[in-house]
């Protein structure tokens, strides 16, 4: 969580100096540096957790040395899902905060014809993304100990893509679904790479035990 907060902060800084050095009065161009900003972002918070990936490693070589049996006791899948899920609690956080300060008031939402539907799909947006960075950390930590570029690639694209539709809202419709089946694919995407298969899904829905 403290890495992706030090991304966001340095992403914030960025933004905001660019906003500062430029026309204010031009609403083309602040929109455009907020786009600019959302990107860099999403490029800060996967440099990160590439950062966390190497920093964990080497903490990951230094517990298997000092263990009886040479291995250790935490494996990389298990460091994979703490990441992601803990880069998705605080995005989620973050992205949920300034939600719920509005909703204290004044005023009712839709009154001036906005969205009535802005608290819940916020609520849904906030959870794909809390589920989608535990799905990226997976797979971005699989792609890299076993060097498989595309794959970083394809983490960093989706991402890029998830945040790109947020800015179709309050065309809801638009964003909401295809983030969804995002969502869904990556989690299929994750599941298989963390050694899961449609066996171990008819064994748990039968509630049979392995070998």
């Amino acid at each position: 969580a403290f890495f992706w907060l030090v991304s966001l902060l340095l992403a914030s800084l960025i933004w905001f100096v660019s906003v500062h050095l430029s026309d204010r009065e031009d609403a083309k161009l602040q929109y455009g540096l907020l786009v600019f900003g959302a990107a860099i972002s999403v490029l800060l918070q996967e440099t990160f957790r590439f950062a966390y990936f190497k920093l964990l490693k080497k903490a990951d070589e230094g517990l298997a040395m000092i263990s009886e049996d040479g291995r250790s006791p935490i494996s990389l899948r298990q460091m994979a899902y703490v990441s992601g899920l803990s880069f998705g609690i605080i995005s989620g956080v973050f992205s949920v905060i300034n939600i719920l300060a509005d909703s204290i008031g004044p005023g009712i939402v839709g009154i001036h014809g906005d969205s009535p539907y802005y608290f819940i799909t916020s609520a849904f947006l906030t959870m794909a993304l809390v589920l989608l960075h535990t799905f990226w950390g997976v797979i971005f930590f699989d792609a890299c100990e076993k060097r498989r570029y595309w794959c970083l690639a394809l983490v960093v694209a989706s991402h890029l893509l998830t945040s790109g539709l947020t800015f179709l809202n309050p065309w809801y419709e638009a964003s909401l679904v295809p983030i969804f089946i995002i969502t869904l694919c990556t989690g299929l995407w994750a599941f298989f790479t963390a050694g899961g298969s449609f066996r171990n899904i008819l064994k748990c829905l039968s509630c049979k035990g392995g070998d």
